[in-house]
C-alpha cells in the first residue's frame, strides 16, 4: 500500500468531528471529486474513488448529516493494476439541492469559503477532504513532496490560500491543464499532517526522516573526514617527494639541524601527523613549528629546480 492511501485510510477513520466539520470535508472532497447529475427535474451526486475507506467516509457524511438516497457501484478499472473503482451516488430528488445549496457547491468559491470555512477547525476539515480526494504524498525515505490536483484555478487558489493560513510555505504551479497546489519541505508536509489530523502517519514520517537525516549527517562528516584525510596524504607525499629531491641533488648533510631532522622523520614516518612528528622531534616545537619546517622544505626543493 502506498503511503497516501496509508494517510487516507487513517483520516477516513476520523470520528468525532462537529456538523460543521462534516460539511467543510464534504465541500473538500465534493468541490476536489464530486459531479453533478441531472435527471429531469431533480439533481443528483457522484462521488468516485478506488479508495474504499474513502468510499465509506463519503457515505458516512451524508448519511449523517443530510436524508439522501444513496448507492455504492464497484467497478473494475481498465487500467494496468486493474484495482476496484467505487463509485458513491446520492440518487437524484428534491433533497439533494437542498444539500448542494448547505454544502454551498452551486454558489462562488468566495461564498462558500465565507459560509463553510470561516473557523479553523472547518478549515483543517476542508483540507482533510480536499487532500483524500485529490492529493498524494510520497514516502519520506523519497523526496518530500505532497500536492493536490485540480482542474479549477479557484478551487486550487482556494486551497493555496488555507494551507498559507497556516503559515506553510505552499506553492501552486499548473501543468497539462490542471493546477496543483504542493509542498516540498519536510517540516510543511509534517505541519499539513497534522492539521489534517493524520497523526500516525506524522509520525511514520518523522521517524523516517530523522533516520534519513542522521544518515545523510554521518555520510557528510564522513564525506569530509575522507577528503580531509586525503589531503592529508597528498601533502605528505609531496612533501617525502621534496625531501628526497632535496637528498638527490644537494644532500640532506647540508640542511640546518632543525631542518634535517624533520626530513628525515618524515622519510621515516611518511604517514605520520603533524602533531606526532612534533611529539618525535629534539626540543619544544608544535604542530604549526613542524607544519613551517615542512614548507621550507618544499620550498628548497623548488628553488633546486623540482617540478610539480
Amino acid at each position: 500500500m502506498s503511503f497516501s492511501n496509508e494517510v487516507k485510510n487513517e483520516l477516513a477513520r476520523i470520528e468525532g468531528q462537529k456538523s460543521c466539520c462534516d460539511k467543510g470535508e464534504l465541500y473538500g472532497l465534493l468541490k476536489m471529486s464530486g459531479a453533478i447529475v441531472l435527471s429531469g427535474r431533480n439533481i443528483g451526486i457522484h462521488f468516485s474513488t478506488e479508495n474504499a475507506a474513502l468510499a465509506r467516509r463519503m457515505l458516512q457524511l451524508l448519511k449523517t448529516n443530510f436524508k439522501l438516497q444513496t448507492e455504492v457501484v464497484i467497478t473494475r478499472s481498465r487500467r494496468l493494476k486493474k484495482n476496484n473503482r467505487y463509485q458513491v451516488r446520492v440518487l437524484p430528488s428534491p433533497e439533494v439541492s437542498m444539500a448542494l445549496e448547505t454544502l454551498q457547491l452551486l454558489t462562488s468559491i468566495a461564498e462558500g469559503k465565507a459560509k463553510l470555512l470561516s473557523t479553523s477547525c472547518c478549515r483543517r476539515a476542508f483540507l482533510r477532504g480536499a487532500f483524500m480526494a485529490g492529493g498524494s504524498v510520497s514516502r519520506p525515505a523519497g523526496d518530500y513532496h505532497l500536492e493536490m490536483v485540480t482542474g479549477n484555478y479557484d478551487f486550487a487558489e482556494l486551497i493555496r490560500s488555507i494551507i498559507h493560513s497556516f503559515s506553510m510555505p505552499v506553492k501552486m504551479t499548473d501543468r497539462k491543464g490542471e493546477y496543483i497546489v504542493y509542498l516540498k519541505e519536510g517540516n510543511a508536509i509534517t505541519s499539513f499532517l497534522s492539521v489534517i489530523g493524520a497523526h500516525n502517519a506524522l509520525m511514520e514520517f518523522e521517524n523516517v526522516r530523522i533516520i534519513k537525516e542522521m544518515r545523510n549527517n554521518v555520510n557528510r562528516i564522513v564525506n569530509c573526514e575522507t577528503a580531509n584525510l586525503n589531503k592529508t596524504v597528498q601533502a605528505a607525499v609531496h612533501q617525502v617527494e621534496s625531501i628526497k629531491y632535496i637528498g638527490e641533488v644537494l644532500g640532506l648533510s647540508k640542511l640546518p639541524s632543525t631542518l634535517r631532522e624533520t626530513a628525515e622523520m618524515r622519510l621515516t614516518y611518511p604517514e605520520a601527523s603533524l602533531t606526532e612528528l612534533a611529539d618525535m622531534a629534539t626540543g619544544k616545537i608544535g604542530k604549526s613549528g613542524i607544519n613551517h619546517r615542512l614548507k621550507k622544505l618544499e620550498q628548497i626543493a623548488k628553488d633546486l629546480g623540482m617540478t610539480d
